[in-house]
């Protein structure tokens, strides 16, 4: 919002997603329009004329008084649904969930990851939201796609920090592990649609392993169709409280 000349700039970091992650139906609903509904909650890490990071994040409404009790299990996909549902209702937010944190691979190892979440956190804090919250994509889950995520986040380490390194970064910022969001995001396809986006066969009906997957995808050739259930995990960050706020 501070500096609309950067918004074609913020497609920088697509290309470090697998290519099937970027045709999620909410996804299209957000990315086209960031600039539009949600410009506050897209922050650009840049040096000079190029970008080193995005971070993205929405404003939402929690609570039981609008039929909304707890973090949702379809976590990604649900709260920009509801981001984009207050919008329309003018319902004031409580809480702010991040979205994606992405740093181009030149630009990592450097703490730019906690730079870019800090940010986010600051962003909220400066408009009085109390809540902080992130369906998170650990970074290293993808090379057990059939283990459970719960199993998988029950892994520490020696000092009780998270055995994934992107959850790792989370619980040092002070993030706390509230559940697993099991239908983070949903993507489904035909069959010809998945192999131009992976280049795999999916000539076998059944659950199949894809390079950059957190869990099997759900092969049908009988109805030619594929659909891949994305687990994350939720994680709340505490937020500072503004003098006057």
């Amino acid at each position: 919002s501070d500096r609309p000349e950067l918004a074609d700039l913020r497609h920088a970091t697509t290309a470090v997603w697998p290519e099937f992650m970027l045709n999620d139906d909410i996804a299209t609903l957000y990315y086209a329009n960031v600039e539009s509904t949600w410009p506050d909650w897209c922050v650009l890490a840049v040096d000079g004329g190029n970008v080193l990071a995005v971070a993205y994040a929405v404003p939402f409404a929690l609570g039981p008084d609008i039929e909304r009790p707890q973090l949702p299990d379809d976590g990604w996909d649900r709260v920009i649904m509801w981001s984009y549902l207050d919008g329309l209702a003018r319902r004031a937010p409580n809480a702010v969930s991040a979205l994606e944190v992405s740093i181009l691979p030149a630009a990592r190892g450097a703490g730019l990851a906690e730079s870019m979440l800090t940010r986010m956190i600051e962003l909220t804090a400066d408009r009085g939201i109390e809540r902080f919250v992130a369906p998170v994509r650990p970074s290293r889950k993808h090379e057990e796609p059939e283990l459970s995520m719960q199993t998988y986040v029950e892994r520490t380490r020696d000092d009780g920090l998270p055995a994934d390194p992107w959850l790792r970064v989370h619980a040092r910022m002070g993030g706390r592990i509230v559940k697993v969001c099991p239908t983070a995001m949903t993507i489904s396809g035909t069959l010809a649609e998945w192999r131009s986006w992976t280049g795999l066969p999916f000539d076998r009906s059944g659950p199949a392993l894809v390079p950059g997957a957190l869990a099997p995808v759900h092969v049908s050739v009988e109805h030619d169709h594929a659909v891949y259930v994305e687990p994350n995990v939720w994680v709340e960050h505490p937020v500072p409280t503004r003098s006057g706020a």
